[in-house]
């Protein structure tokens, strides 16, 4: 016996900007790009084709927003052409083929106005798009519906329609993805959503009152958690009455320390694991807006999956509200960083480049974990492979979908559910306090889950890592990165002990170092200064060929224990916008003042010969240790994972704030 269950309806944007049209309905035409197999193998080739493929191909036309008639319909000039062959409104075929129970779906489509035409479409995974099926409204309204298999999609492709309008114009009202499921996937699931938020208070009431306001999405919400972990709480911003009010019963604010992202989303898995009531726990950034309709998405996805499968939302760019982050995202396991799939490209923009016209969109994306901004867990995972890693922050997210992956449960980044994000594109922390967590977290990721003997590339690429950012002046840096290598040598136990501590302990360290010291004002700062100006008057700026980089990545170890320059130690040599401060860049001065990513401050950087030599001979001691040590140090952490990861031992971590529920919970 079978049920028929809506997967998939046609959305407009909630707050009708046009900013976003262009991933909801898309009047642009469709020109796809050389199938890369085509292209060939010579690298020229290859180059020229990536820059083609980046080329926009928008002509700007956009819909005036009063053609948005409702959430669900939106309506056509006489004779306009518009696709639904869109990031929120095509069907990925693939993703349901490959991970789900369904087999055959029903398209339905409600158009108004005499002479109106819709005609369905599918992709393959290449791109080539294929007339399926389509009809003529012969009255005043039509209603359409289509059969269509999903038996070709076993590589990638979409199905979408597109509607070109009458001589009196058109109103495209509704259009209905559905499919028969069998009786016991009738009902829909319920997530507990659990947002961790820390002194962003009104960005989090602004969320929780947009995911309480959605009278669609409120069936499939059980409860929303937010795990409050700052000072500036998210109970006094002046949006949270709101929010209070749309989410009533199902709202819970949880206090607790700062514990970074990892303790917070831990403790919403281990409420939601407790509570027993919902069927996922959905991982929420604080600073996002949400399209609530990718909620419901994901749980239903969730709902008809073959097996208990995480599954992901997409990230788009707040500020460029087009562009997306990563389709879909891998551990590269030889040198175990994430990455976007090899075949893939980051920073993509639909308002460029819209689906139709990207041949690469409709291979289907095949992940390994997906970030924590938006990520719907299924509860009898959580109950399977345990919680979150106590990391604080970067690498919880990765490691738990390696971590799902390697017990039999796949990750899958859900097209047409996603967040929109502040980009992290205008952070620094590959350099400041962060650093520490990214270079620890990371080395525990890959004892975990590497599959090689010695973690493969790890060892020898955080050595040229550290060596690199001693040779730019990075002192803070490099000795932060020292210390999370030490600290790994403590073993896995040690990370819930130091959750709630490492973060000031660390801040604190890095006073110390003038890079590390932030100057709001450039003049508190020296002017520039310096006894000989450039080389036949050239710029000091540049980006080097190959070669070049080669030379200066040879020379400047050996540059650093040269004599400082007499005027280096009073005044900086440049000044170095963040952009021009890569480490060629920075490695021929004795000093410079370096702006930041966020543009909101500057630092100093200096070189210091004897720490340079104190640091790069503790650098080589601690890298040859974990070349030697890693065999052992992976077995103890691998042996200590579902330990560390247990209800029970974060129950000992949340103990301070659980003691006393008045305190722990409002």
């Amino acid at each position: 016996m079978t049920t028929t269950r809506l997967l998939m309806r046609q959305i407009m944007p909630v707050d009708r900007d046009t900013d976003v049209f262009p991933l909801y309905v898309d009047l642009e035409e469709a020109t796809l790009d050389a199938d890369r197999y085509a292209v060939g193998g010579n690298k020229a080739a290859k180059d020229l084709n990536n820059a083609a493929i980046r080329q926009s191909t928008s002509t700007g036309r956009k819909l005036h927003p009063d053609q948005i008639r409702s959430r669900t319909s939106v309506r056509l000039e006489p004779l306009q052409q518009l696709s639904f062959g869109t990031y929120f409104n095509a069907f990925p075929a693939s993703y349901w083929r490959r991970h789900t129970v369904v087999t055959d779906v029903t398209l339905t489509v409600r158009l108004t106005g005499p002479g109106s035409v819709v005609t369905v479409y599918k992709s393959m995974a290449r791109g080539h798009a294929q007339r399926v099926d389509g009809g003529v409204v012969e009255g005043e309204s039509g209603t359409f519906s289509f059969d269509l298999s999903l038996k070709p999609f076993v590589d990638g492709g979409w199905y979408w329609y597109d509607v070109v309008a009458g001589d009196d114009g058109c109103t495209v009202e509704s259009g209905e993805w559905v499919a028969g499921v069998p009786d016991d996937r009738a009902e829909h699931g319920t997530a507990d959503i659990c947002i961790t938020t820390m002194n962003r208070p009104d960005f989090c009431a602004r969320l929780l009152a947009q995911l309480g306001e959605d009278e669609v999405l409120a069936p499939h919400l059980d409860t929303v958690m937010v795990m409050e972990q700052g000072s500036d709480v998210v109970a006094d911003s002046e949006f949270f009455p709101a929010a209070e009010k749309a989410l009533g019963e199902r709202l819970r604010v949880i206090v607790q320390g700062n514990l970074g992202g990892s303790g917070g989303y831990a403790r919403g898995q281990l409420e939601s694991l407790r509570k027993g009531t919902a069927t996922y726990a959905l991982m929420m950034d604080d600073d996002v807006v949400c399209e609530p309709e990718g909620v419901i998405r994901a749980v239903t996805f969730g709902d008809l999956a073959k097996r208990p499968t995480i599954v992901g939302g997409h990230m788009f760019n707040l500020y460029n509200r087009t562009q997306l982050h990563s389709f879909g995202e891998v551990v590269q396991p030889w040198r175990f960083w994430w990455q976007t799939r090899l075949d893939g490209y980051s920073q993509w923009d639909f308002a460029s480049r819209n689906l139709r016209s990207s041949r690469w969109l409709h291979k289907r994306a095949d992940v390994d974990f997906n970030g924590w901004f938006m990520c719907l867990i299924p509860r009898v995972v959580i109950e399977e492979i345990g919680l979150s890693l106590p990391l604080f922050i970067k690498w919880d997210d990765s490691e738990y979908g390696l971590r799902a992956q390697r017990a039999g449960f796949p990750t899958v980044s859900f097209p047409g559910a996603a967040v929109w994000h502040i980009p992290w594109t205008d952070k620094n922390d590959g350099v400041d306090w962060q650093s520490y967590f990214h270079h620890r977290n990371r080395l525990i990721a890959a004892l975990l889950h590497s599959p090689y003997e010695r973690g493969g590339r790890i060892v020898r690429e955080s050595f040229n890592h550290q060596v690199k950012h001693l040779a730019s002046l990075q002192y803070s840096t490099a000795e932060l990165r020292h210390r999370a290598m030490v600290d790994v040598l403590d073993g896995p136990h040690a990370l819930h002990e130091v959750l709630a501590t490492k973060l000031p302990e660390v801040n604190a360290f890095r006073k110390q170092f003038t890079d590390a010291q932030l100057h709001i004002d450039r003049d508190e700062l020296p002017p520039v200064r310096r006894k000989k100006p450039p080389k036949k008057g050239k710029a000091d700026i540049e980006i080097p060929g190959r070669l070049s980089t080669l030379i200066a990545a040879g020379l400047a170890p050996i540059r650093q224990l040269r004599p400082l320059r007499p005027m280096s130690r009073d005044y900086p040599e440049a000044e170095l916008a963040s952009m021009d401060s890569a480490w060629f860049n920075l490695v021929k001065y004795d000093s410079a003042v370096v702006s930041m990513n966020d543009g909101a401050s500057v630092a100093l950087y200096r070189r210091d010969p004897q720490r340079y030599r104190d640091l790069l001979r503790r650098t080589v001691g601690i890298h040859r240790r974990f070349h030697a040590e890693w065999p052992r140090l992976a077995r103890q952490y691998r042996a200590a994972l579902t330990d560390v990861t247990s209800p029970e031992a974060w129950d000992k971590t949340f103990e301070p704030w659980t003691r006393d529920p008045e305190v722990g919970d409002d």
